[in-house]
Parts: C-alpha cells; sequence; structure tokens
C-alpha cells in the first residue's frame, strides 16, 4: 500500500466540531471526513487527479476471515 502524506492543519474549534458530528452522522473519522470533502472538491473542480486511489467507503473494515 503507498504511504500516505500527514499534515497538520489548524481549524477553529466551531468548525473543527462541526466535522466531527458531520463525521459521525456518516460514520467516518473527522481525518476522513476532511479526506471525502477534499476529493469531492477536486472532482468538482476538475481537478482531481487521475492517479488518485479510491477512497474506502464509510464504516468500519470488514473483519478478516478466521484461520
Amino acid at each position: 500500500m503507498t504511504e500516505r502524506k500527514g499534515i497538520l492543519l489548524r481549524l477553529d474549534p466551531a468548525v473543527h466540531d462541526a466535522l466531527t458530528r458531520w463525521a459521525n452522522d456518516e460514520l467516518r473519522s473527522t481525518n476522513a471526513q476532511i479526506e471525502f470533502l477534499l476529493r469531492r472538491a477536486l472532482t468538482e473542480a476538475g481537478r482531481m487527479p487521475s492517479r488518485a486511489r479510491e477512497m474506502r467507503g464509510p464504516g468500519r473494515p470488514p473483519r478478516a476471515p478466521a484461520e
């Protein structure tokens, strides 16, 4: 799997709280919600790179089968 880039993001506390509530409503982490919104904005602006991987869907990943 390709390494993901980390960034430091400073947000107004009220904006962070609103993002967290929205993320919880959609069963995402706050980080995943921010990435989802950025990807949607890039796509709508026609700036999403074709080499970008698909984002995993909301919720927990499926459990690995028992051996």
